[in-house]
This record gives structure tokens, C-alpha cells and sequence, in this order.
């Protein structure tokens, strides 16, 4: 490297620096490897990361997080326009009972089959199998006790498929509504 070029990639900020190692990467990467890659500490990178996050967002690309790693992604509001241009069908639909399915394991995970069969009321083997198939969700270890059943949580794919670049931008669950007391007499008379 010439003399030049070296002076040239310290010129550049911290966020450009992380931008061209996450667009080059065709993974998600963790923070600490590029905390590494930069010879820095995590807490810089993340200060880099929030600078380009800010930076993104007048722009076609967003910062997607997951599972302690983190991607460049298309902005989800693009969607439409990059799949005309890629030729691309359509998002695929989900079934009612699909949706369900996702639901319960992106608020509960990582959960079992199981789990999720008993929140539902109903087997999920399924619905289970088409979401992995889809790449919404994934095997994510195996939970302790008798038979050591296959843990589940959401992909990379499932924020994007969502618009979501990260987990915690879920919504807040509803909290369940109680009836009033003289609405439950009325019911009884």
C-alpha cells in the first residue's frame, strides 16, 4: 500500500470504515470482529455503528441487528421497488396460522416446539417445518430437561421480511383486556 492510500483509509471516519467492511460481508458479523478488524474497543465500534445507523437513514440502506451481530440491509420501505427491479416475486404470504406460529417464538424465543404447541393449542410441527423452510426461523440449541428438545428462534430473514432491524422494534404485546364486573353480570342474567 502506498503511502498515499494509507493516509487516504485513516482519513476516513470510523462509520465508512465499518460500511465497507459490513458491505463486503455476506453475513451478519459480531461486533467484536470488527472491533478486532479495526484494532478498537466494541464500545468504539458501537459508537461507529449509531453514527452510521444516523447517517443511513436519509438513505436506501438500513443497520439490521441480531443476535449480537450486525448487516447492511436494503431499507425495508424499498422492498417493492428493489424486487420490480431484481424481477423478483412478490413478499410471500403467511397463513393466519403461520403468522401465530412466528409470532409466539420471535416474543418467547429461543422456545420449543413444544412450547409453542401449548401456547397455541394445537401441534405446530407444520406450521414449524414451513418457517423453516421460508428461513424465518431456525434451530438455536436444545433446551435442558428430558429429551433436550430443539430450541427456535427468528433469522436475519424474519427482520427483513418484517422491515424490522432488530428484534426489540417488535411491538409490545397487548396486555389482555378484563371484562367488567357489571358486564359479567349482565352475561349471568
Amino acid at each position: 500500500m502506498s503511502d498515499s492510500q494509507a493516509n487516504l483509509e485513516t482519513d476516513l471516519s470510523l462509520s465508512a470504515k465499518i460500511e465497507a467492511m459490513l458491505f463486503v460481508s455476506a453475513e451478519p458479523v459480531a461486533v467484536n470482529q470488527l472491533a478486532q478488524a479495526l484494532d478498537v474497543t466494541t464500545s468504539v465500534v458501537e459508537r461507529g455503528l449509531k453514527e452510521l445507523d444516523d447517517s443511513l437513514r436519509t438513505r436506501g440502506l438500513r443497520l439490521q441487528r441480531n443476535a449480537g451481530r450486525v448487516q447492511l440491509t436494503t431499507a425495508a420501505e424499498l422492498a417493492g421497488l428493489v424486487e420490480t427491479f431484481l424481477g423478483l416475486e412478490a413478499v410471500t404470504h403467511l397463513s393466519r396460522a403461520a403468522l401465530e406460529t412466528l409470532a409466539i417464538i420471535a416474543y418467547q424465543q429461543p422456545v420449543t416446539r413444544p412450547q409453542v404447541d401449548s401456547i397455541r393449542g394445537v401441534n405446530s410441527d407444520a406450521m414449524m417445518k414451513s418457517l423453516l423452510s421460508k428461513g424465518l426461523i431456525q434451530e438455536s440449541g436444545r433446551a435442558e430437561g428430558p429429551g433436550r428438545p430443539i430450541l427456535y428462534s427468528t433469522t436475519p430473514e424474519f427482520l427483513q421480511h418484517f422491515g424490522l432491524n432488530s428484534i426489540i422494534e417488535l411491538p409490545p404485546l397487548a396486555t389482555p383486556v378484563e371484562t367488567e364486573p357489571e358486564a359479567t353480570e349482565l352475561l349471568k342474567g
